[in-house]
């Protein structure tokens, strides 16, 4: 990941925190702040399919963040100091979790079409669509993942060997 041409020239990036059973993120955060790069990740809100990308100021930051009930941490959402990917420069690249990936650029996520909707909303800042890159297991790669027309593809999917 560290390598990749997009990841090089991209200034502004939004992340996910790990989940145990997704691939880890941890060393590519680390490296976003020694490269200087700026790092977002997302912050959820439950009982919708709203989601922002908000600013994190160090990789040491992440040990303030609040657990959610789906065992993820997030900034809280009282946390008004941190600023919004969209309403500044948008985004260059986002990495994104999965379930499961096919070889046309389908995700299939968690059901709750988050990232979906995020998309959309990037599409319309003015800084465009940021480039898309699933990191998954090589057992996380499908003959093909179901699909509705609000799903949007993923450009990239790294996994071991590919």
């Amino acid at each position: 990941v560290i390598g990749h041409p997009k990841y090089q020239e991209s200034k502004r990036i939004a992340i996910f925190l790990s989940m145990p059973d997704e691939v880890q993120t941890e060393e590519i955060i680390k490296d976003m702040f020694k490269q200087g790069k700026e790092c977002f990740i997302p912050r959820y809100k439950p009982q919708s399919n709203h989601m922002d990308m908000l600013k994190l100021s160090s990789a040491e930051d992440i040990s303030s963040l609040a657990l959610t009930s789906w065992n993820i941490l997030q900034p809280g959402d009282d946390d008004s100091t941190r600023e919004e990917a969209l309403a500044g420069g948008g985004l260059d690249l986002i990495f994104m979790p999965g379930l499961g990936f096919d070889r046309k650029g389908n995700r299939l996520g968690r059901g709750k079409g988050y990232y979906d909707t995020y998309l959309e909303r990037c599409m319309k800042h003015p800084s465009g669509k940021p480039y898309t890159i699933a990191l998954a297991f090589r057992e996380q790669i499908c003959e093909s993942v179901p699909v509705t027309e609000n799903d949007v593809p993923i450009d990239e999917i790294l996994y071991e060997d590919c």
